[in-house]
């Protein structure tokens, strides 16, 4: 089948750092899905796992992991899909990935894709919907059944224009919460407008000054989708006293978790790929996540983040691809479908 992979880590303006090949076409065992891919979307993660590092693989690295298709095989364990399923997942990170014809992926962490999107819309939705999910409804613990005293509370969702901040935005709206999203460009601010944000402020100003502004002296919940630690003093300063912070970026440097302490902030990761990684007793979780959302985006409540398509998926659009997202200016999701 073919695929799109790599054996050395480089630069994607190097020729190499992502190539066509052609492997072998697995078969489903177990509670494995044999799924013909239709549609991938990149990410963050996909350009983090291939920077350049001193490695060289002895057989190829198949990155990616959102995606959508249809199931053609399915393992002996399996009891939630069956052949001619449409799906979309977004994978684990200690699998083989989804820059491939035909992918492996556990069922506990697929869902039905949903009804009322095509495959390429489909597929900009699974791993920042999985991401803002857990984040606001596991990490920051925020009820989605009372709604009338969500109203009452406010969110900072920081880098709202990005594929988490996204979906992040319309899930927090979904569930009652007064919504504050950054963005620093004219069509940013546009774009987390048009995803339902009541407020929007520039994560490059004062974010204290431009809440004060708004007459928001503080704010419950913080979910960070971009840069910690340029965010942390001011998260530190505008959080309530025993509200939550979530984040889902590295940091660079060593967080002052001290800054946190007078007010009792409660501040936690979110890593969508935990589960998977370490199959935990909740896996099946994310298969529950998925067909929620797919039900919410067939009932029009919440919208695809997909902003881009480039057709077909070969490794020249993956690497212009990855220029798009390593420049740091994209809005929403860019996806690429059909092999060729």
């Amino acid at each position: 089948m073919k695929a799109v992979g790599l054996y050395k880590y480089l630069p994607i303006d190097h020729e190499e750092s992502l190539i066509d090949i052609n492997i072998k076409k697995p078969s489903a065992r177990g509670r494995d899905l044999l799924v013909e891919i239709k549609a991938i979307s990149v990410n963050p993660v996909d350009t983090k796992v291939r920077s350049p590092k001193i490695v060289e693989e002895t057989d190829p690295k198949i990155l990616g992991w959102d995606a959508t298709g249809v199931v053609v095989e399915v393992g002996e364990e399996c009891t939630l899909f069956q052949p001619g399923d449409e799906v979309f997942y977004s994978g684990s990170l200690n699998r083989p990935g989804t820059y491939s014809e035909y992918h492996l992926v556990d069922e506990r962490i697929v869902g039905k894709k949903p009804q009322t999107l095509n495959f390429a819309e489909a597929a900009a939705m699974p791993l920042t919907s999985i991401t803002a999910w857990e984040a606001l409804f596991e990490r920051l613990g925020i009820d989605t059944t009372n709604k009338n005293e969500n109203r009452s509370k406010t969110i900072l969702i920081i880098g709202g224009a990005g594929g988490v901040g996204s979906i992040a935005i319309q899930l927090a709206k979904w569930a009652g919460l007064q919504v504050v999203a950054t963005a620093s460009r004219e069509e940013t601010v546009m774009w987390v407008k048009d995803c339902g944000a009541d407020f929007v402020v520039n994560h490059y100003g004062s974010l204290k000054d431009q809440l004060v502004n708004l007459q928001i002296k503080n704010v419950d919940y913080i979910l960070c989708s971009n840069d910690t630690d340029q965010h942390w003093n001011a998260m530190g300063e505008v959080i309530k006293p025993q509200g939550k912070i979530c984040s889902i970026v590295d940091n660079k440097y060593p967080i002052e978790l001290n800054t946190l302490k007078s007010k009792s902030v409660t501040f936690v990761w979110e890593f969508m790929f935990t589960k998977a990684m370490f199959e935990t007793e909740d896996m099946i979780s994310q298969h529950h996540i998925l067909n929620k959302v797919s039900k919410l985006i067939d009932e029009r409540m919440l919208k695809t983040t997909h902003k881009q398509t480039l057709s077909p998926i070969h490794a020249e659009n993956l690497r212009k691809a990855h220029r798009m997202l390593e420049s740091g200016k994209t809005i929403g999701k860019i996806v690429l479908e059909s092999f060729e």
